[in-house]
């Protein structure tokens, strides 16, 4: 067992609580002891080193022990969040070969309850053509596995791009990938071992992945919630918010713990930023993506655009503006039935398809080089239409499409998730004062709750699609 990540603080602090959750705390020494428990139940179900062990569903403490036990006995896991069999098969079948004889190797983990809320399809195909693993965290068997592969340069997530541009693809990193992901965050980014990190984001997405591997990294707390963030926050110090749920928690009032919080979104205000300050609240942005393990840049939120410099670990140039990236967070490929397929070029560097410049040192994403399009002659990213719309208080999220025009060859069409207190008439006021009229939306429409369910990041994909099908008389580009 020499080696595992969690061992160095089983003996330097055994009795000192490393997970809260709602069913009870875990000591350094229980955690470890429940996750080899958990390694030799899956190992006697058959997971091996080298296996792909899929985990369908949310955030719950089996699964998270599950994800441990897979690194110690050196199994794979594959994050799938829950959605309608079309697209839980086209993931499935990156991650497992077509062969009938490895279908005693195709192993998924779900937990009872995520199970039985599972789509009704899902879980048929799952139960008919899986091997369904099953664990009892409770048991206290105190067993050990017989086979403990740990290594930090094996394979052990893969993680699903959000599909924003196409298919999702799975993107398999090393132990060591995260690890340096986590080091590279917490060199500016303090998190030291007295603290607590909530787990509010999903583990699915690599966002909610990196808060467990800078747990592991710092020796720290980590809180799985209820899901009420009210009620979770208490006794955290730090947490990955979204802007709205940092509003939400100053406006409220309630009392917290917190000291420092990572905040994602496309426009974080920074009136929010000296509102939070003044409760003792230090709030960061940054800039990430699946293929660099989450956070590639991060900076303290300011009156300065951008989004920071970049953090150690990593490498970043632009070449024609579009950012490329490097280093020991870059994942070790896109995986494809036991393959993997390379993300960088030759000399290791990934190309974004991001755009961006720099002012006074800081980052500054310009959109996507795929998402800007020509109105008129002119040049429009879709990205500075959505960040405008964004800024009005009653806009929770937008995207912009572009749809075919006579006229111009094509104009702006913006989707928005309105909040209650959203009017359409003081929406356009904003718009026509940020925007100048070839920029200007001509068509406005709600999101639809189909495409808000499940995800953190939303599908332009998705999005266009959804267009496509519903407003036949306007052609998506």
């Amino acid at each position: 067992m020499k080696g595992l990540p969690w061992l160095p603080f089983v003996s330097q602090k055994p009795d000192v609580v490393a997970l809260t959750a709602p069913d009870g705390d875990l000591t350094w020494l229980t955690l470890s002891k429940k996750i080899s428990d958990i390694a030799a139940q899956i190992e006697r179900q058959g997971v091996t080193a080298g296996d792909v062990v899929t985990i369908v569903g949310k955030n719950n403490v089996d699964a998270l022990l599950v994800y441990l036990a897979n690194i110690q006995l050196g199994a794979i896991t594959a994050w799938i969040m829950p959605e309608p069999w079309s697209r839980t098969q086209n993931k499935l079948e990156q991650v497992y070969s077509p062969d009938n004889t490895q279908l005693k190797r195709r192993f998924v983990f779900s937990h009872r309850e995520d199970f039985r809320v599972l789509d009704a399809e899902v879980r048929e195909n799952l139960a008919k053509h899986y091997v369904l693993l099953e664990i009892d965290s409770k048991a206290g068997s105190q067993a050990s596995p017989h086979n403990v592969s740990f290594d930090a340069h094996n394979i052990s997530s893969l993680i699903f791009t959000s599909g924003s541009m196409g298919n999702p693809k799975a993107v398999a990193h090393r132990y060591e990938q995260h690890a340096a992901s986590a080091k590279g965050l917490l060199n500016k980014f303090e998190f030291h071992p007295e603290d607590t990190w909530l787990l509010s984001l999903p583990m699915y997405h690599v966002s909610g992945l990196a808060i467990v591997h800078r747990w592991l990294l710092a020796g720290a707390c980590l809180k799985l919630g209820h899901g009420n963030l009210t009620h979770d926050i208490e006794g955290v110090t730090h947490a990955s918010l979204v802007p709205t749920q940092l509003k939400r928690l100053l406006e409220e009032g309630i009392a917290t713990s917190l000291r420092r919080v990572l905040l994602g979104g496309a426009h974080i205000p920074v009136e929010l930023a000296i509102q939070a300050q003044r409760q003792g609240i230090d709030t960061w942005l940054g800039y990430g993506m699946t293929e660099m393990a989450s956070t590639v840049t991060a900076k303290q939120v300011d009156s300065e655009v951008g989004v920071g410099e970049i953090l150690p670990l990593r490498q970043l140039r632009l070449v024609d503006n579009r950012v490329q990236v490097a280093g020991e967070t870059l994942a070790a490929g896109y995986y494809r039935q036991g393959t993997l397929v390379a993300i960088g070029d030759s000399d290791g560097w990934f190309d974004t398809k991001d755009l961006a410049h720099y002012h006074n040192e800081n980052l500054v994403i310009d959109g996507r080089a795929d998402n800007c399009f020509i109105s008129g002659g002119e040049n429009i990213h879709c990205e500075e239409i959505e960040a405008v719309a964004n800024r009005f208080a009653g806009v929770i999220q937008s995207m912009t499409v572009p749809i075919e025009d006579d006229q111009f060859g094509a104009r702006p069409m913006l989707l928005i998730q309105p909040s209650d207190t959203f009017n359409l008439d003081e929406f356009n006021a904003h718009l026509a004062a940020h925007l100048v009229n070839f920029k200007q939306p001509k068509y406005i429409e709600a999101l639809p709750a189909s495409l808000l369910e499940g995800g953190i990041k939303l599908s332009r994909y998705q999005v266009k699609s959804w267009v496509s099908k519903h407003f036949v008389k306007l052609k998506v580009m």
